[in-house]
């Protein structure tokens, strides 16, 4: 069996190396830059910090910022049309999910005009053309959007996430730099952290995970254990571990696929616009019990990396519990809400239920399920 690893050409790690930018464009023979930050990034002056960059080099730039939080296939039309006024020839995106999933359906779709509508590029789109090239910069330790072949896009009028699989989209360069996270308030900070362990616990276990991609997520499982507690307190030791810890997992399971977890959490941001971050992490050990009969010895390992002692010694059953405890306290210590009552109305619960059996990380996830079992999982996180 052949196996396909996808990342980025070059990436940048550690305190100041969004200075690179400047570099990099004017070695790749760049000339103006198209800039997708969301609006509150502008506002705070944290976009301002590349765009110094690029002032001081003078390279010239557009800014587009009309980019929600979950974005619509409206800010991504709006984004092509900028781009083409521009006279753009390249992308950066600054900012969380958000910004790096628009600049990417933005850079494919102006390379493949015959997926203009946006719904067709759902699934694995059989696009011709690599996206315009992308520098993406995250400014949340999170997503892992620069490292990854997926962005995600609401179509507002069916209320549903379209998942975008496409290894043409990656981002030729990234820019890793924790000081552009020390802004992130502490909820913030909690919910895409978890978003991270999300990524990594689930690339671990899902049904395409291979030694390559354990090693990779592993790794992250346990950055990421003993880091985010401290970003939440904003420590600089606490920022960097996040940094890494979030864009090792991204190395990993964009080239193994996700599984429920996601597939679940999709729809709330759908629906009632609920943080990507704060799904995952509310959802993430439910499901994980759900999952344990289908996952062998791995939830043993999943404490070991979370820092459980002496799981050597522990029965199956014993383990895995411990790693499912390890969660919620680290989802606990970081002030996530433990369930959805104050998100999910009942009322909702068969279209939730079908949308994430729809959804494309599902089939990723190694226990079979259903439309029924996923509707009981929702309504036990009541």
């Amino acid at each position: 069996m052949a196996y396909r690893f996808v990342l980025n050409e070059t990436s940048y790690h550690g305190a100041g190396c969004v200075e690179n930018i400047a570099a990099e464009a004017k070695n790749r023979g760049f000339r103006k830059a198209l800039v997708c930050s969301d609006p509150d990034l502008v506002r705070f002056g944290v976009t301002k910090k590349v765009l110094d960059v690029l002032e001081k080099a003078s390279l010239p730039y557009e800014l587009y910022s009309d980019i929600r939080p979950n974005p619509t296939i409206e800010n991504v039309q709006t984004g092509v049309e900028a781009f083409q006024r521009s006279g753009a020839d390249y992308l950066i995106a600054i900012g969380g999910g958000s910004s790096m999933d628009t600049a990417k359906a933005i850079g494919i779709i102006i390379r493949n005009p015959e997926f203009a509508d946006v719904r067709s590029l759902e699934g694995a789109a059989p696009t011709k053309n690599k996206s315009v090239p992308i520098f993406a910069v995250p400014t949340t330790a999170g997503t892992a959007a620069e490292v990854t072949i997926n962005y995600v896009i609401t179509d507002a009028e069916k209320n549903r996430k379209m998942v975008c699989v496409d290894p043409k989209d990656i981002p030729v360069a990234a820019f890793v730099d924790p000081e552009m996270m020390e802004t992130m308030p502490e909820g913030l900070t909690a919910a895409t952290g978890m978003d991270a362990l999300t990524h990594a616990i689930e690339g671990y276990i899902t049904a395409g995970a291979w030694e390559l991609s354990d090693l990779l997520h592993l790794k992250a499982i346990e950055i990421i254990s003993r880091s985010l507690r401290a970003a939440v307190k904003n420590t600089k030791e606490g920022r960097e571990g996040m940094a890494l810890g979030q864009y090792v997992a991204g190395m990993g399971f964009s080239n193994v696929g996700l599984g429920l977890v996601h597939a679940m959490a999709h729809p709330l941001g759908a629906l009632y616009d609920t943080p990507h971050g704060v799904a995952n992490a509310i959802i993430l050990p439910t499901v994980m019990e759900y999952n344990a009969p289908a996952t062998g010895e791995k939830y043993r390992d999943i404490a070991k990396a979370m820092g459980v002692m002496g799981t050597e010694a522990m029965s199956q059953e014993a383990y895995r519990k411990a790693a499912v405890d390890a969660v919620k306290k680290l989802s606990e210590d970081v002030g996530i809400p433990k369930d959805l009552s104050e998100i999910v109305k009942e009322k909702d619960l068969a279209f939730l239920a079908q949308s994430a059996y729809d959804d494309a990380c599902r089939p990723g996830n190694p226990k079979e399920t259903s439309v029924e079992e996923i509707t009981e999982l929702y309504r036990r996180l009541l």
